[in-house]
């Protein structure tokens, strides 16, 4: 999997492109929440179930079946908040299902696992991109203290965090000169 870290940074930089006004803090809290909750399968190991198995590891959470539908409970949670109207839910809810699905292809691209049920429950085949440049994370907090936790965050920051940062600054620059 890619770590908590790489997870947030893409939530952020989804949340930037997609939405121009400043957002209140309980909005990059959901979206960051959507971007780490499909890792709550790891309780399948305590409960010893099989990573390969549909709740194990990379199974339902982590499919965009579980995406849309997390982003769809959040997008009532926050319309029925905010008064959204149809626009507004309809990108609330991209954002949060783009926040969740992200988790999916983001271990799609690491380079351990047994893959990532993107189609599941129609489908419990793993998949892997073809290219996996990010070192995958160790489990648990213990582990990730280590060299090889070490090697997971700079492989984080060179495929995932430069990339971002560039973004944001071009989107940056692009909306000044809208300005203009």
């Amino acid at each position: 999997m890619a770590s908590l870290f790489a997870h947030t940074a893409v939530a952020y930089a989804i949340g930037k492109i997609h939405f121009r006004k400043t957002q209140p803090a309980r909005f990059w809290a959901a979206g960051i929440f959507c971007a780490v909750l499909p890792d709550v399968d790891v309780v399948a190991f305590a409960l010893g179930i099989p990573y390969g198995h549909f709740w194990g590891h990379r199974g339902f959470t982590h499919s965009f079946f579980f995406a849309a539908i997390l982003g769809a409970l959040f997008t009532v949670g926050f319309s029925s908040r905010e008064k959204e109207n149809t626009v507004g839910s309809f990108l609330l809810f991209i954002y949060f299902f783009l926040c969740t699905a992200s988790h999916g292809v983001l271990d799609a691209l690491t380079n351990g696992g047994l893959g990532v049920a993107f189609f599941s429950p129609f489908e419990n085949a793993r998949y892997f991109f073809p290219w996996q440049p990010i070192q995958v994370s160790p489990i648990g907090i213990a582990s990730f203290f280590s060299q090889w936790g070490l090697q997971v965050i700079l492989s984080e920051i060179v495929w995932l965090g430069i990339p971002c940062l560039m973004l944001l600054l071009v989107l940056k620059i692009y909306r000044q000169k809208q300005k203009l």
